[in-house]
């Protein structure tokens, strides 16, 4: 058994998704402890199915959204004999997720400020109560590092071309708040360095999750590498960062997106 996260135990919100799902068994592969969350259905019902046997796992229900959920999170942890020194900021909404899958997304024209602001609870609202609660529960009691997730978006702007005929499109909130995490990350760092915190952000290319080849072929097209990624081989740098072998390194954004950002 690979021993990359020995003595870690990894705190990971979103932890269903195709991405989440992938970094919950490569770290507990790795020897991590492993404490996954995510809305209760489906995808936690199949996170626990699949682990719940391992006494290195954990499961709690937590919409990073609700502050009081979230509030009481690492208490709940804490009590339960587990002492997270890895947070994984994962959580988060896309346009599928928001307007329900196979639905049209709406012109920008059309955004509901409702669905805007949904969006922005979730994605950078919900890590800053993360942080937030980490800084009164965990920070300066045991070295940590956080680790926010944005996207190859927050960088690079949207290519509108390539959803033309698509039954989804790049939706507007969500690059927005994946810039925007960042931010939280620069500013964290600073200010946890002198509590012995670190606080980077991993920002992953386009991941394969059953699109079609037409999408494929449009996305490889932005790419060096002329493919998307699969879940692992992001997975294998939130390990790196993950780990004791990062601890000289904060407020940095690591792009792991096949090229997308170096054209």
């Amino acid at each position: 058994m690979a021993e990359q996260l020995k003595g870690r135990t990894v705190f990971i919100t979103g932890s269903g998704g195709v991405l989440g799902s992938t970094y919950v068994r490569r770290m507990l592969a790795e020897g991590a402890r492993v404490i996954a969350s995510d809305l209760p259905g489906k995808r936690a019902e199949a996170l626990v199915a699949a682990h719940g046997g391992d006494e290195a796992f954990r499961f709690y229900p937590l919409d990073v959204a609700n502050e009081d959920e979230v509030t009481g999170i690492f208490q709940r942890i804490l009590k339960d004999g587990w002492e997270p020194n890895v947070v994984l900021n994962n959580a988060a909404i896309t346009g599928e997720l928001l307007m329900g899958a196979g639905q049209p997304f709406p012109d920008f024209a059309d955004l509901k400020v409702s669905d805007w602001e949904k969006t922005l609870r979730t994605n950078l609202t919900g890590p800053f109560l993360i942080a937030r609660q980490m800084d009164r529960d965990i920070v300066g009691k045991w070295p940590c590092t956080l680790i926010n997730v944005a996207s190859m978006y927050a960088l690079n702007g949207a290519h509108h071309r390539i959803y033309e005929g698509m039954p989804f499109k790049n939706f507007s909130a969500y690059g927005v708040t994946k810039a925007g995490i960042h931010g939280l990350t620069v500013w964290l760092a600073g200010y946890w360095a002198p509590r012995g915190a670190t606080v980077n952000t991993i920002a992953p290319g386009a991941v394969f999750n059953n699109h079609s080849e037409e999408f494929q072929r449009r996305v490889g097209e932005l790419i060096m590498l002329d493919r998307m990624a699969k879940p692992d081989e992001i997975a294998d740098a939130m390990l790196f960062l993950a780990s004791a072998q990062a601890g000289y390194m904060t407020g940095q954004m690591v792009n792991v997106d096949g090229g997308f950002s170096g054209w």
